[in-house]
């Protein structure tokens, strides 16, 4: 199995950039777009435990759109053949001094493009 294939690292960097630019713009359809529309679906996020993507429509759809802005430290991209990619980054939030984010998403390629199959989100205190 390739690792970080040149071409399929900028697929998966691009579609990573897209998912933020929606995520911190609101862009609630294109967010739903990104994720894998499956009951198998799975997003852990600070708060809810949502399983399929019935759960993850009705947070997104329901989530206030203040305070979304974050910045990201230390990305980290990491394609396995073709098909499937990993996406860890820490993020910070003005609104919550002395804490970090930590997200993680498994991206895997299907005929419609890529999409999150699974991702985690958590907040910790800064050390």
């Amino acid at each position: 199995m390739e690792i970080d294939i040149p071409e399929v690292v900028a697929e998966v960097e691009a579609a990573f950039a897209r998912y933020e630019a929606a995520l911190t713009g609101n862009d609630v359809a294109t967010l739903e777009a990104l994720f894998r529309d499956d009951p198998r679906t799975i997003r852990y996020g600070a708060t809810e435990n949502l399983y399929g993507m019935d759960e993850i429509r009705a947070f997104r759809r329901a989530r206030p759109s203040a305070g979304l802005m974050r910045s990201l430290e230390r990305p980290v991209i990491t394609t396995y053949g073709r098909d499937f990619a990993t996406a860890c980054t820490l993020f910070r939030r003005e609104g919550a001094p002395g804490k970090i984010g930590r997200q993680t998403q498994s991206w895997v390629r299907f005929p419609d493009g890529w999409k999150v199959a699974a991702a985690h989100v958590s907040v910790i205190d800064e050390t």
